[in-house]
């Protein structure tokens, strides 16, 4: 079988006995990310304040055109970056004219929507309503509920955080949409490079958010979201980088440039994008796709899942079992042990993580049959 470890020497050497089974959750980094990382610095002390003349007009549009291809946008510029996706999520919502701004969402939200969203109602920005994950054919109860007219905006993962399920309704969700409203805003807090992604035949109905830290392999601090041409054109939470390239607006207006970048922030950290855009470089010229990395993962899954009967995980619920469609790069098993196997797993030094009661293992690149094996052979005495 195919090894990949030869890409993240780094990371292993770091922690050799470790057994990193939670790509889902922190992915380990590349060698390529450190190369990134020790270009922004060295960029930074060599240009001083020139820099940015980089980071702007060669980092970031590289970065754009990364984007634009994972997901078949036909226009870079409607990419906008951020440290975090939280911030695109507060300027999005800003940026709708009405308020309060009546949201459909489902009851599986990450925590950055999640909270944001519980502190919104709270203080009257908002009113919110949600569509349990849970049950039979969520993402057409969801797309039933949106048809109604009584939203403003509709916000879903494109793969649940917690149980890996997908929705799968994208293209009819994409048909309400328009620039009044209601507005589509997918989560691709799961989905982007774990699955294959084309936003070509909605990419002017939709919002798309996600970042580094996941299956891009690149860290914190490179949120990402594309949006579409006329949809929020004046974010009301802004930054100067707003208006970055009309700077000479007089006084007491305030302008915004006409593509994505209108929902920039203010001076920013780029080291996030110099990683990323490494990573990706990386990842094109050893031609790993995502369809080859999900392949890659999809073995080493199924090499996981025959070895699972063997082992007291076996009494767990597997809630996202493989079959036809998307498929998260994590197993998620339902057990009221859940906790206490997570905290065991560490102490023998494996990592995954825990969502409640459910237990997630990710898989990654970085790991090889070798691996999988090992993490049988630990799983074998999980405690009862």
């Amino acid at each position: 079988m195919t090894s990949y470890k030869r890409l993240f020497q780094r990371a292993i050497a770091a922690a050799p006995d470790r057994l990193h089974f939670a790509a889902h959750s922190h992915h380990l980094w590349p060698d390529a990310s450190f190369v990134g990382h020790l270009a922004a610095w060295e960029d930074s002390v060599r240009l001083a304040d020139l820099k940015w003349d980089r980071v702007l007009g060669e980092i970031y549009p590289a970065g754009q055109q990364h984007v634009a291809i994972e997901l078949g946008l036909p226009d870079p510029s409607t990419m906008v970056f951020a440290p975090n996706t939280h911030e695109l999520l507060v300027r999005l919502v800003s940026a709708f004219p009405r308020k309060p701004v009546r949201i459909l969402a489902t009851d599986g939200e990450f925590h950055s929507f999640r909270r944001q969203s519980e502190r919104w109602l709270e203080g009257g920005t908002i009113t919110l309503d949600k569509v349990a994950v849970d049950g039979a054919d969520f993402s057409q109860r969801l797309v039933d509920r949106a048809a109604t007219g009584n939203y403003d905006l509709i916000f879903v993962s494109q793969l649940m955080f917690g149980s890996g399920k997908p929705f799968d309704r994208l293209d009819e969700l994409a048909a309400l949409a328009k620039p009044e409203g209601p507005w589509v805003v997918v989560d691709g807090y799961h989905g982007f490079m774990a699955v294959e992604t084309d936003l070509s035949a909605v990419h002017d109905k939709v919002f798309y958010l996600t970042g580094g830290y996941k299956y891009a392999m690149s860290g914190e601090g490179v949120g990402m979201m594309h949006a579409p041409h006329g949809y929020g054109p004046r974010p009301e939470v802004t930054g100067w980088f707003a208006e970055f390239q009309d700077l000479q607006l007089p006084p007491g207006v305030c302008g915004y440039l006409p593509d994505a970048r209108r929902f920039m922030g203010a001076t920013f950290d780029a080291t996030g994008l110099y990683r990323f855009v490494a990573v990706r470089d990386m990842l094109a010229e050893e031609g790993l796709t995502t369809a080859k990395i999900s392949a890659h993962v999809a073995t080493m899954r199924d090499r996981l899942l025959a070895g699972i009967p063997a082992t007291p995980l076996a009494e767990a619920e597997l809630l996202n079992p493989p079959g036809n469609g998307a498929q998260a790069r994590f197993l998620a098993y339902r057990h009221p042990s859940a906790q206490r196997w997570k905290q065991w797993l560490v102490e023998e030094g494996v990592i995954t993580d825990v969502r409640g009661d459910v237990l997630r293992i990710g898989i990654g690149l970085y790991h090889d049959a070798i691996d999988v094996d090992r993490l049988l052979g630990v799983l074998t005495d999980l405690p009862k």
